[in-house]
């Protein structure tokens, strides 16, 4: 795992000694007891931004769960939505909540008639990352990002973004756009952020497929974007924060007068100010995202990744383990492994205590 240049994010080593205690599946936020009786396998798919946060979570509530296993494959969003409601996963992580479409049809993992539980656990900013030689920080605003992405500006002397960073020597190097490839929560909330705040510069709707008719080079998941990024001089992509690596250089964003850098303090900042999504059962906590804040030290490009489960499950095993792992994840440990394994934003307290209402309801 690298060390992280953004906001002091660091990679730690899980030792023997991170013997971190999981919540009680029937105490939501209180920790077990060091014998724990666990027993049984999760199988969870989705968000590959939850990746290195998963590997983390997974290895500390193995730990002190040994009779445990749990496996979660980072395929992306999309892959863990369509296994979630296949019943091909017991959980599922998404870089969105699901829409209403997807809420109206059925979930082979739930008994029938449940309702889904969504659960905002892992928030993160999205980083703008660039490969331009000798150049480590930019500042853009979204009317500049959107324009890059779209194909409007195509060199790295445009002066669009050379009236953006005084003092900047840009080369006049072709710009090579990044996207992902795969249907992405990250791409969704990248693209939402620019539908909100370019001010009529991206002209498509929020969506976790690139639009067709835009060039740019696709990559497979967070790990192809970060490659394409490293490998090609002049690309710029983005990616979950926690994949920043030392080659790469990093965008500010406009916010009000100043520019943001991706802090993960910014990103939690972001979540605190939004509303849930008006309308949903009361243990889906999908979060109404605000792109527009002026607010200063708010980072508008943030990502939340939710867990996925049912209310009720088919199988009550499954129920248990879920309630469980779901537990330690919203606890205050469990945020602090995924803060320290992936530079991710500990949900506040007021969130906490939402979720914490929600996973009780698991059953």
């Amino acid at each position: 795992m690298n060390i992280k240049r953004s906001g002091g994010i660091v990679a730690i080593a899980l030792v023997g000694a991170l013997a971190l205690a999981s919540c009680a599946a029937n105490e939501g936020g209180n920790e077990t007891p060091a014998e724990s009786n666990l027993e049984g396998t999760l199988s969870g798919v989705g968000a590959s931004s939850q990746g290195s946060a998963q590997e983390g979570l997974i290895a500390a509530f193995q730990t002190a769960n040994p009779g445990v296993t749990i496996n979660y494959s980072p395929d992306g969003s999309g892959a863990g939505r369509e296994a979630f409601i296949g019943g091909g996963a017991d959980f599922a992580g998404s870089d969105r909540a699901f829409n209403d479409e997807e809420l109206a049809g059925e979930f082979a993992t739930c008994a029938a008639d449940s309702g889904i539980v969504e659960l905002p656990l892992y928030i993160s900013p999205i980083a703008i990352v660039f490969n331009l030689e000798g150049v480590t920080e930019l500042n853009l605003d979204a009317a500049t990002i959107a324009n890059i992405f779209n194909g409007t500006i195509t060199s790295w002397d445009d002066a669009a973004i050379a009236a953006l960073n005084d003092g900047v020597t840009l080369p006049a190097a072709a710009i090579n756009p990044v996207h992902r490839a795969d249907d992405s929560g990250t791409q969704e909330n990248f693209t939402d952020y620019l539908a909100q705040a370019s001010g009529g510069a991206w002209t498509f709707e929020a969506d976790g497929e690139w639009p067709a008719e835009l060039g740019g080079e696709g990559a497979s998941q967070t790990s192809g974007v970060v490659s394409a990024i490293e490998a090609g001089a002049g690309s710029i992509g983005f990616i979950d924060a926690s994949r920043i690596t030392d080659a790469m250089g990093v965008v500010s964003v406009g916010v009000g007068e100043g520019f943001e850098a991706p802090p993960a303090e910014g990103a939690a900042a972001a979540v605190d100010a939004s509303p849930l999504v008006a309308g949903r059962d009361a243990f889906d906590l999908a979060v109404e995202l605000e792109r527009t804040t002026d607010a200063a030290g708010a980072y508008p490009i943030t990502l939340i990744s939710y867990l996925l489960g049912c209310e009720v499950y088919a199988d009550s095993a499954k129920a248990e383990l879920v309630k469980a792992y779901f537990s330690y994840i919203a606890s205050e440990e469990g945020q602090t492994v995924s803060a320290d394994a992936a530079g991710s934003a500990p949900i506040s307290s007021t969130l906490r205590d939402q979720v914490t209402a929600a996973i009780e309801a698991i059953s």
